[in-house]
């Protein structure tokens, strides 16, 4: 239900009740059943079609995307000439949309620039845009989805409980919904952020960091004293509320507990944010609101780091068209709301809504801390207060992301795991479905107190492959004594490390396709996907332009 912050109305996805358990829905049925709204959703589906199978995309959010279209608009290509099949189309109708006057509303187009992440923004060569604004993104999916009459069911949620998926001999024949729905497939794609349909039929999967010693890797588990980006503490900054005091108590966000033994595994998760949408346009934007319950205590930390003489606020106020930004954590407290999302990949869904939530109210306590307080420097205050929520974006959510940044929650435990030297280009994988090229990059999992009494942040990884790399075809497939008939493009089969840099939106694009293919053609063959034939799925794959290897 609309929650009350503060005079700031903010939307917050509702998690249905079971209204009819005893009486199901009449079945919705399709060859294909994709669970999830993300970004790998739209690809999944419209492939599907496209192979002539009928599709149904059953979809807990209202807003189809994830965050391609929830404010990630300064896209992470690495190298972009790997991007290709319908990852490669959603980048090039962004072109077709830029090219249009009427795109360019509170700016002039060639007031733009071309700053892009490794890439022009605005790439005339290749006609695609990788830069740009949350709802043009939105438009683009539901074109999409429009174009390939897919149909789609909005706000369901599947019943996660034990009679929440109907499986025999170990394939899913339907699962329900929280609304008492029932959909019946002959295939199925999971493609949430979470990995819920993949965990509720019964699938191993992992969460958080696996030791080193386990896969044979480097930069793996517990990563203390290493600083591969500028999110850490440069200065020695006292954590106590009395600085040096010790029996005065921490202060908010840090952990009572040290980052433990270097390499060793653990739980943790890196962290999430929500990759906000600012506007300096008057006519455009919208002042930071005050929070619930703002307490400015709660940002001392980043008092000090002021105080220090840290003035690298806004440099992940990347640009984006329209004179707004897509922006990103950055420095050693920000937007990352480190430590408190541990526990969201297993959680209820009231329990996940509580840590979105909390997150919003410390993100949003962040910008108002920032732009009015007196504890931040009148420089860095004058400059924030030219910001603000961008008027025209998240229209039916306060101007608020509807989306939080899940980088990383369930991993599956699939045919084949994804590791370190095979997400640095190192190894030749074997049946390549698709290429990832971005740097192999975590953020931090945890801020704690040093042996010497200052406070330090850690895991933030960011390590460069040498070149693109593929990734394996039996990375989005469960064993086959687990599930016969379940592919998870999202929650690869993967290492924590090696999933830093397949997380990217391009990246999860491209495996919704071949995902959707080799749902079709085993469906084609009779036969699970893990006995379909590479040489088939290859062929298909090469057809609809996806780039396999070097």
């Amino acid at each position: 239900m609309p929650c009350l912050v503060a005079s700031f109305l903010v939307v917050l996805q509702t998690i249905p009740v079971v209204t009819n358990a005893a009486k199901p829905l009449a079945v919705r049925r399709a060859d294909v059943i994709i669970y999830g709204g993300t970004c790998a959703a739209v690809t999944a589906a419209v492939q599907v079609k496209k192979m002539g199978k009928t599709v149904i995309v059953v979809s807990p959010d209202k807003h189809l995307g994830g965050l391609s279209s929830g404010g990630l608009g300064f896209t992470d290509t690495g190298n972009k000439e790997v991007i290709g099949g319908l990852s490669r189309e959603f980048y090039q109708r962004l072109y077709q949309h830029y090219q249009q006057d009427s795109a360019w509303k509170w700016q002039k187009k060639e007031e733009y620039g071309n700053k892009g992440q490794g890439t022009p923004a605005i790439d005339g060569n290749s006609r695609t845009m990788w830069i740009f604004e949350p709802h043009a993104a939105e438009k683009v999916f539901e074109d999409l989805v429009s174009e390939n009459e897919i149909t789609v069911y909005r706000n369901e949620w599947l019943d996660r409980s034990k009679k929440g998926v109907t499986q025999k001999a170990g394939v899913i024949t339907s699962f329900r919904t929280l609304s008492g729905q029932i959909y019946e497939g002959k295939m199925f794609i999971d493609v949430t952020y979470e990995g819920d349909l993949m965990a509720a039929a019964g699938v191993k999967y992992h969460v958080g960091r696996e030791a080193n010693s386990v896969y044979g890797e480097t930069s793996n588990g517990v990563q203390p004293n290493v600083f591969q980006h500028g999110h850490y503490f440069k200065t020695n900054v006292s954590p106590y509320k009395i600085p040096g005091d010790p029996k005065s108590g921490l202060l908010p966000e840090i952990a009572t507990s040290g980052p433990g033994e270097k390499g060793a595994g653990d739980s943790k998760i890196q962290a999430y944010c929500f990759r906000m949408c600012f506007s300096n346009n008057p006519d455009n934007r919208v002042p930071f609101p005050k929070p619930a319950n703002y307490d400015p205590a709660r940002y001392e930390l980043l008092g000090r780091v002021f105080d220090s003489g840290w003035r690298e606020t806004f440099q992940k106020f990347d640009p984006i068209p329209n004179r707004k930004t897509d922006t990103n954590n950055h420095g050693p407290f920000s937007s990352d709301y480190i430590g408190k999302n541990y526990d969201y990949p297993d959680a209820t869904y009231e329990r996940r809504k509580e840590i979105i939530r909390d997150h919003q109210l410390y993100q949003q306590g962040l910008l108002y801390f920032m732009a009015n307080d007196s504890r931040v420097p009148d420089d860095v205050r004058k400059d924030m207060s030219q910001w603000g929520l961008a008027k025209d974006e998240f229209t039916d959510n306060a101007n608020w992301p509807h989306q939080i940044y899940v980088r990383e929650a369930r991993r599956m435990l699939g045919v084949f795991v994804m590791k370190e030297a095979d997400a640095l280009g190192q190894t030749n994988v074997p049946d390549p479905i698709g290429m990832g090229s971005y740097a192999l990059d975590s953020h931090n999992a945890q801020r704690y107190v040093r042996p010497d009494g200052f406070v330090q942040n850690e895991g933030d990884i960011g390590v460069h492959p040498k070149q693109p790399y593929s990734i394996a075809y039996g990375s989005i497939l469960p064993k086959e004594s687990e599930c016969k008939n379940l592919l998870v493009p999202v929650c690869v089969s993967s290492s924590h490390i090696a999933y830093g840099s397949i997380r990217m939106e391009p990246v999860f694009m491209i495996l919704g396709q071949s995902a959707a293919t080799a749902a079709v053609l085993s469906i084609d063959n009779n036969v699970p996907p893990q006995r379909l034939p590479y040489a088939k799925l290859r062929d298909v794959l090469l057809k609809d332009r996806q780039r396999l290897t070097l």
